[in-house]
């Protein structure tokens, strides 16, 4: 059973150091793939052509003469876009490359150099030098640059203007076509309705004639008619009159309704020239004033106060008549404002039929006048469109197309950039060969951390186990390699579950795991740790145990298994080290192959197992042999040693399963042969100790330098002792 429990789960997610240490331990897959791109790359941009480039810069205009019209607006701003877009395109088109492949006799010129044998056909010429050009705006102006590429420099300066050439002598003669072909269609127009004229002034003449209209009465026509004018006149006259009618009726209206003293009072200032009635009513007020004052000393018997009275009866009755004479005055008024109100009417109708019947009479000439007016007006604008684009044609358009910047050779290649190009293979090299290494590094599900085995079985690691590690006998105990024992020499101890568990085996998923140098050198930390310890060779299929040990492997396990032998004749003592003795598995005979799961093995274990403090037993490889399993099983304490970088891990964990499944007690995990000068992530697992005993060889060396030395009179008692700074 395994004595441990299942880690807490790391945090999966990469750090930058994961990625720095990826490209570490796969540099030189990078250095490699680095190397074969950059070294490729500059092979073969050395062994590339050289290539030259001639370029001419042309200034493009839309379509406009050399001088402008009268009247026209020269357009202005930044440059089209699409008209630039299209120029592109009309460069590179085939009607004009054509045109410059048949005059520069390209077919030919061409043949020997692409062709074995045969001439170029020119669609095959086209193909080609389309692939020699490149057509581009020139920073944001009308101007167009055309680079022309070639391995010739005076024939990329040729082809480059001949393009240029053939393109303005093409737009040129293009415009001029077509200015030719609108002014002759423009003729054709201009004679057509020079005949639509005539045909309609002789219709405008024959009606002139049938209705007998005079120039004369045209042109007072054409300025109103009489009848007309009458119409005018008469009606404003039949306004005037209904509004005075309207204003003495309601005069007269309201004079009726007023009761006769008011309407004497109120006359006068209705007809202020009534200069009569006025006389009278003053009069009448000077008789009365008069009958007032005499009436104060006189009777009303008395003569002079009759003839006042009598005077004012006169007055009175005048006054009545001259009211009366007024009123039928404005009623005489009414009748004849009336009266002259239908005549003007009669006279409004009878003149608007006298112009309505000229109008009838007049209206086909006066038609008949307007078309010859139209026609004559279109006449004439065909007659100034002619005049200017004959105008615009003769001028020119020279400007449409202007060569700014003719080619010329160029004065060294521009193909191939030797400097962009091994720059540019630099930096495919790294990405290559950096994304190879992650590549690699994915396929490759091999154990490579610490969290990778806690992850994936589920175990602690007890220890880490540097590369190049030996045998520690030879080494001796003060090796920086002893340490990383020590360190999983006292994990083992903390971890087993009883402290009388002694005996120990060390199981591995593949062969060259490093199991058996694992359990030799584990075994010599607990043996100079003071403890009695029994290495017995258990891998009978190919034992190895005994080339550490540097002794013969003829007489061992498989002797005393069989009875040959007893077991103090098969253990054998180190030299170097006391405490350590050695079991070697001695010949295998082919008819004993299931030697090590029979009732002597078991009662071998528990022998040694009480004469020894600690017993080491190596095993074959736990996948294909079953002696591993076997060993696991028997024993009291499995490791399993894993190699950094070999196996995958679904081996790994298939060998844990298989421990796991026949009883056997894992403790944990050793890594073993750690690259710490390409690994950050187990430094501190080993890396400090290479530190803390190189420092240490340092300073006994310094020691030993700061001995008492001889004087020169030899005596070595004497001491020369420095000063302290």
């Amino acid at each position: 059973m395994d004595n441990f429990k299942a880690p807490e789960p790391t945090d999966s997610k990469l750090h930058f150091l994961d990625y720095w240490r990826i490209i570490r331990i796969r540099k030189t897959v990078i250095i490699a793939v680095f190397l074969l791109v950059v070294i490729t790359t500059t092979v073969v941009t050395y062994m590339l052509p050289e290539t030259f480039m001639s370029s001419t810069r042309i200034k493009v205009e839309k379509d406009a003469s050399d001088v402008g019209l009268i009247g026209q607006i020269t357009a202005s701003g930044p440059p089209d876009p699409f008209f630039l877009q299209t120029e592109f395109e009309v460069i590179q088109s085939k009607t004009n490359l054509y045109r410059v492949i048949n005059d520069l006799d390209l077919n030919r010129r061409w043949s020997k150099e692409y062709l074995s044998q045969g001439t170029l056909k020119s669609p095959e010429t086209f193909e080609i030098l389309r692939d020699k050009i490149d057509v581009r705006q020139y920073r944001n102006t009308t101007l167009i640059e055309v680079r022309v590429y070639s391995r010739n420099k005076a024939e990329a300066a040729e082809i480059a203007n001949k393009i240029a050439q053939v393109y303005r002598d093409g737009r040129i003669n293009e415009r001029e076509d077509m200015s030719k072909r609108g002014i002759s269609q423009i003729r054709e127009t201009i004679e057509t309705q020079k005949r639509r004229v005539d045909e309609l002034q002789a219709s405008l003449d024959l009606l002139k004639e049938t209705n007998n209209i005079t120039d004369l009465m045209m042109d007072a026509y054409s300025q109103g008619t009489l009848e007309a004018d009458l119409v005018r006149r008469t009606d404003t006259l039949k306004t005037g009159t209904q509004s005075q009618l309207a204003r003495v009726e309601s005069t007269l209206e309201s004079l009726k309704k007023m009761t006769p003293e008011r309407l004497r009072n109120a006359l006068p200032t209705i007809s202020p020239g009534e200069s009569l009635l006025m006389d009278l009513l003053q009069r009448e007020a000077v008789a009365k004033q008069e009958y007032q004052v005499k009436l104060e000393t006189l009777s009303k018997d008395h003569p002079d106060v009759i003839v006042v009275t009598n005077m004012i009866r006169l007055l009175n009755s005048q006054i009545t008549d001259r009211v009366n004479a007024i009123l039928d005055g404005l009623q005489t008024q009414v009748a004849s404002y009336r009266t002259e109100l239908e005549q003007l009417e009669a006279k409004v109708r009878q003149f608007k039929e006298e112009d309505q019947r000229r109008a009838r009479d007049y209206q086909p000439y006066f038609l008949a006048k307007r078309k010859l007016e139209n026609e004559k007006t279109m006449l004439d604008l065909l007659s100034r469109k002619l005049a200017a684009e004959t105008f615009d044609s003769n001028v020119g358009r020279t400007s449409l197309v202007t060569v700014i910047d003719p080619a010329e050779e160029g004065l060294k290649p521009v193909k191939p950039n030797i400097p962009l190009n091994i720059a540019f293979g630099v930096l495919v090299g790294l990405v290559v060969g950096i994304g190879l290494a992650f590549f690699i590094e994915y396929l490759d599900t091999s154990v490579k951390t610490i969290d990778d085995v806690e992850r994936s079985l589920q175990a602690p690691v007890l220890g880490v186990i540097p590369q190049n590690v030996g045998s520690l006998l030879d080494e001796g105990p003060e090796s920086p390699h002893a340490e990383a024992y020590r360190v999983l020499r006292t994990n083992i101890l903390f971890t087993r579950k009883d402290e009388t568990f002694n005996t120990i085996t060390i199981v591995s998923g593949g062969a060259g795991e490093g199991k058996s140098t694992t359990l030799f050198n584990l075994a010599v930390i607990f043996a100079q740790n003071g403890s009695r310890v029994l290495v017995v060779d258990s891998d009978l299929r190919r034992p190895s145990m005994h080339r550490f040990f540097k002794v013969s492997n003829s007489l061992g396990l498989t002797n005393y298994l069989l009875g040959q032998n007893k077991l103090e004749e098969v253990i054998q003592s180190t030299t170097a080290l006391k405490t350590l003795d050695f079991l070697p598995s001695g010949k295998l005979p082919s008819s004993s192959m299931g030697i090590l799961s029979s009732a002597q093995m078991k009662e071998l274990i528990a022998e040694v197992k009480r004469r020894y403090d600690y017993v080491f037993f190596d095993s074959p490889p736990i996948m294909g042999v079953s002696d591993a399993v076997v060993l696991a099983s028997e024993v009291d304490i499995s490791l399993q040693v894993i190699q950094y970088r070999k196996y995958p891990q679904a081996m790994t964990m298939r060998a844990k399963q298989m421990v796991s499944k026949v009883g056997g007690y894992l403790v944990g995990i050793v890594l073993n042969n750690i690259n710490m000068s390409q690994d950050e992530n187990y430094y501190y697992y080993s890396g400090y100790y290479y530190d803390y005993y190189q420092s240490r060889e340092k300073d006994e060396a310094s020691t030993d330098e700061a001995e008492p030395k001889k004087n020169g009179s030899g005596d070595p008692s004497r001491i020369d002792l420095k000063k302290k700074y």
